[in-house]
């Protein structure tokens, strides 16, 4: 038996160079009582010339290592060891923000770099020397004889072993027990070669108490019952399809097995509890599982699929992804009652699966390549969003995807294949708010591909993909040049198209910035169109977060990108598209587009006397007059600039008010009509037609419930003393016309068959909360109509749950802003949200939302109210929600407030020292990471600054040794969040957080 060692010299440590897992036997034993794991793994191991194989193992006591079946020598050099000296050396190097980022940079990219090094090196040669000396000898050897050719030396390497902390890459909670698929912690309880390039097959045995169920990746074959007493069960599973170690997933518990009644290969587990609720979540599945196989022309990759529900707080993220299995939070189940879940639910799921055809079945070839696997899994899932969710969910969701990627897409991050944002970042790229930017972006670039060769062309590409790899030679992995030569062969893309397109999307970071004007040429019958091209990288901002290098591959943001842009101009008599924008060469560019509809001779109305040109007039009559005189003069209704999405671009476009309120009243399509009322809500003077044609189309119950959400915050925004406040009547008369009864005024029982005016009404008291006057205060009538709604809400009869409509209620409370006239009403609002609690306390609302929303209103008022109440009081009365009883989301929602409470009151160094002591006490993996986020939000509050008379030198040190630790090391995404706070807290890194928080997939 070894026991583990310090790390050796650089000089003497040795890459796995040539080792090739053929196949990999994993057989545990699992001990819930003593919360013990051991076993033994078995690895066919093709071993290079050196005669020494390394693997990763971490966290794992080696009890004996055999090479067909004889003892041999092995060292095992654990990379999690924390140095006891490191605060010292801390405190004597950090004396500011900057060299406490530097001091991260260091200490993060040395702990990446050493996960990348295999630390169980086991010698497959006869031993005659030392390990370390065998290792040199060898090396002399292969120099002398490099000419040799190489040979197959297949070894069967048995190590037996057992989990030393079952803490990290697999967990128990209770009388459950799951892995959670981290980055590189796969390692942490087999030991195995932790790298994507690495795919085997996998036999798998896990033997469990009989009352227990194993779920694991592959297709169970069989399950033996010991003669133990009490008698212990193992589960045999066999995957047939080489994965990497990272896919290997387990979950045991007393689990619920539901078969899918319309398809065989599929199951769906759960722990008791939430039996109820799983039967409703799953009912649609089977409709993306047969939609996928129809659209790829294939069947399922794997022998099964199972998923497995636990509960919130086991896991890592709402979504864990294994061969043939996904493991989800069962906070994503709902019951028949829940509306709101639903479609977030679908989708999860959806993507999951389509995770299974692109990621896991098929891997990327090189770390480079993960981009496309992902943008395929997300664009699989966008093909299930059209067909069940409909057309104008899946437009709607890219639309506000590619805006929020073309806000946040300005650094070498964002680069999806190229060495700075792969190689460099050690994989940590699919992590955070780079990570959603990363895969929002792959999905629009296949988008744009898809839009350039055809749907039928894209779709034939990826049934090709599918194809080779269930062919009789398969080929499972996928390359950006393989892909590239697909779009070429299948998709009929012409080579010097894709020899731009891949390296300017694909290879650099950056998204066009158009802005754009025109004029008619009444003479001429034509538009005379400016436009202005920018990228929204600027020329320093192309550096890797963790580099301080600049890669070579990113080029200046203005040379331009592949392809013309089409802007569709929609005429008296039709509509015409016209693809002349060319979207590189001279910055600056003036286009003509001749026009095709031809004006009658017509006397021009002229303006009423006193009205103003430019629309800020209080005459609406006149303003109207002006805009009908316009239309009149001109055959255009209204344009717009590439209305397909074909690019992934910020367009600016201005156009007349009139034109605007046409594209909102006659294109059906919901970004075209996202954008006019983003448009008519940014006018700087409104009239009364703008106001009342965002009140119609409100009003009007065939359009789309997200577009009608987004009209209803325009006319909060728009509602002001210039315009009688017309917005925010008409916000109070829509509502009314649904929801009140007319005889007595007061709002009726809630009925929520409707589903899109249920979304819609929701959204109505937020909107109205929205609304200021002059002095940036609520008005009275504001405040009056959300605590009638909070004080008249009546669920009896309605079949829906109300937990949802209530949390928007409260919700709307915090957004409000309290006057000298409305401050009476705070006493009674205040009243019914501790009713709310009170009752949530007795009977926990679905996933303790209404608590949440509780809790986080009653912040958002302390802390607006700071100056008149103590906030004392208000700590007292949220920290018992931290007691670790209270379920995970409550008690998190609870840490966040005190962490924003102590921000507030005594600054960002005491809220950094509470946000340590948050963590550390934190028993969930998610919760922590949760709370990372949210410190990252506090320093962003805070502003970039090198002065430490902010952050004590005390805090920063915190800081680090949290980094180097063993919670830090146990969640790779909350250490990922502390290097990017301390690099916030320098000043360097600056993300993209508010744009992108309700958009992403």
């Amino acid at each position: 038996m070894a026991k583990p060692r310090k790390p050796k010299n650089e000089e003497t440590k040795v890459e796995n160079s040539g080792a090739v897992v053929r196949h990999q036997k994993l057989c545990l034993s699992i001990d819930m009582e003593k919360h013990q794991i051991y076993g033994y793994t078995e690895l066919e191991i093709a071993v290079p010339d050196i005669g020494i194989v390394g693997l990763h193992a971490e966290n794992l006591g080696i009890e004996s290592v055999l090479v067909d079946g004889e003892p041999t020598e092995f060292e095992y050099y654990p990379h999690n060891h924390q140095n006891v000296e490191n605060e010292k050396r801390w405190r004597s190097m950090v004396s500011s923000p900057s060299s406490a980022a530097d001091a991260a940079a260091a200490v993060y990219i040395s702990a990446l770099e050493r996960e990348l090094v295999p630390n169980l090196l086991i010698n497959c040669c006869k031993p005659f020397k030392g390990l370390t000396d065998q290792i040199e000898q060898m090396n002399l050897e292969n120099k002398l004889d490099s000419s040799a050719e190489p040979k197959q030396n297949v070894k069967l390497v048995r190590i037996d072993y057992w989990v030393e902390k079952v803490e990290v890459g697999i967990h128990f909670d209770g009388n459950a027990l799951h892995t959670d698929n981290q980055i590189r912690r796969a390692r942490c309880w087999f030991p195995c070669i932790d790298d994507t390039t690495q795919r085997c097959c996998y036999d798998l045995e896990f033997t469990v108490s009989q009352n227990l169920i194993a779920v694991s990746a592959g297709s169970l074959l069989y399950q033996v019952l010991s003669k133990d007493d009490p008698p212990r069960k193992t589960y045999v599973y066999r995957l047939d399809v080489p994965v990497s170690a990272k896919w290997i997933t387990l979950a045991v518990a007393p689990f619920e097995v539901l078969p899918d009644h319309h398809q065989s290969l599929m199951s769906h587990i759960c722990l008791p509890a939430n039996v109820s609720k799983i039967h409703n979540t799953v009912e649609f599945f089977h409709n993306a599982f047969s939609h996928y196989e129809t659209y790829l022309d294939a069947k399922f990759p794997f022998g099964s699929y199972k998923q497995v529900f636990l509960a919130p707080e086991m896991a890592v993220s709402s979504s864990t992804f294994g061969a043939a299995m996904g493991i989800f939070s069962s906070q994503i189940l709902y019951d028949e009652k829940v509306i709101d879940q639903a479609i977030d639910t679908s989708i999860k799921l959806s993507f999951a699966l389509a995770r299974q055809w692109f990621g896991v079945y098929i891997t990327p070839e090189l770390p480079n390549d993960e981009w496309l696997l992902d943008g395929l899994a997300g664009f699989l899932t966008d093909s299930f969003i059209k067909k069940f969710l409909g057309n104008n969910e899946a437009r709607y969701r890219r639309y506000k995807a590619n805006c929020a990627v073309c806000k946040a897409d300005d650094s070498g991050a964002t680069a999806l294949s190229s060495s700075a944002s792969c190689k460099d970042l050690y994989g940590t790229q699919c992590i955070g708010i780079f990570g959603k930017i990363r895969s929002c972006k792959s999905v629009a670039i296949l988008q744009m591909l898809e839009k350039q060769m055809g749907s039928n062309f894209f779709r034939k590409i990826l049934q090709n993909i599918i194809s080779r790899a269930q062919g009789a030679s398969p080929v499972r992995t996928l390359s950006t040049k393989e892909f590239r030569h697909f779009a070429n062969k299948v998709g009929n893309l012409e080579r010097p198209f894709l020899k731009e397109f891949f390296p300017r999307w694909v290879g650099t970071c950056g998204c066009p910035v158009l802005r754009m004007g025109f004029s008619y040429n009444k003479r001429k019958n034509i538009v005379e169109l400016a436009v202005l091209r920018d990228c929204t990288v600027k020329p320093d901002s192309r550096t890797p977060v963790l580099s301080s290098n600049t890669d070579s591959e990113n080029r200046d943001g203005d040379i331009g990108w592949p392809g013309m842009m089409s802007i569709r101009v929609h005429e008296l008599d039709g509509m015409y598209d016209h693809p002349i924008l060319p979207m590189a060469g001279d910055a600056w560019q003036l286009l003509e587009i001749q026009c095709h509809s031809k004006l009658a001779a017509r006397r021009a109305l002229k303006p009423k006397k006193g009205s103003k040109p430019d629309g800020c007039d209080d005459n609406g009559d006149a303003v109207a007059g002006l805009d009908m005189r316009s239309s009149m003069e001109s055959p255009l209704s209204w344009i717009r600039a590439d209305p397909e999405m074909e690019y992934l671009a910020e367009i600016h476009f201005n156009q007349p008010v009139q034109m605007w309120i046409n594209q909102l009243e006659k294109d059906g399509d919901v970004v075209a009509q996202a954008q006019a009322i983003a448009a008519l809500e940014a006018l700087p003077h409104l009239s009364f037609n703008v106001v009342n044609t965002l009140n119609n189309f409100l009003s009007d119950s065939k359009a789309f419930w997200r577009v009608r959400i987004e009209a209803a915050y325009a006319l909060a925004n728009t509602a002001s003393e210039e315009t009688d406040w017309a917005g925010l009547l008409h916000l109070v008369k829509f509502y009314k016309s649904r929801r009140f009864d007319e005889n007595i005024g007061l709002p009726r029982p809630n009925d929520f068959r409707d589903f899109s005016e249920y979304f819609v009404l929701e959204a109505i008291p937020h909107a109205v909360a929205m609304v200021r006057a002059a002095d940036n205060k609520s008005p009275r009538e504001a405040v009056e109509f959300v605590l009638q709604l909070l004080k008249y809400n009546d669920n009896n009869g309605n079949p829906y749950s109300d937990v949802f409509w209530l949390a928007a209620l409260v919700q709307s409370v915090g957004e409000l802003e309290f006057g000298q006239q409305s401050i009476l009403f705070l006493s009674s609002l205040l009243k019914r949200i501790d009713r709310l609690l009170q009752f949530d306390r007795l009977m926990p609302s679905y996933n303790g939302i209404l608590t949440i929303s509780c809790i986080r209103t009653l912040t958002q008022i302390a802390l607006k109210l700071s100056g008149f109440i103590s906030l004392d009081q208000v700590v007292k009365l949220i920290k018992p929600f931290r007691d670790f009883n209270t379920i995970w989301q409550v008690r998190v929602e609870a840490s966040r407030a005190l962490l924003d409470l102590e921000f507030h009151c005594n600054g960002i160094d005491s809220a950094l020292s509470l946000f340590i002591k948050s963590v550390e006490e934190e028993p969930s993996l998610r919760g922590q990471v949760k709370l990372g986020i949210h410190a990252m939000r506090i320093c962003q509050i805070k502003g970039g600054s090198d002065s430490n008379h902010e952050v004590d030198t005390v805090t920063l040190v915190a800081l680090l040794n949290l980094l180097e630790s063993r919670i830090a090391f146990n969640n790779v995404f909350l250490r990922h969040h502390l290097f990017g706070i301390l690099q916030i807290l320098a000043g360097r890194w600056v993300y993209c957080f508010l744009s992108f928080v309700d958009w992403v997939v």
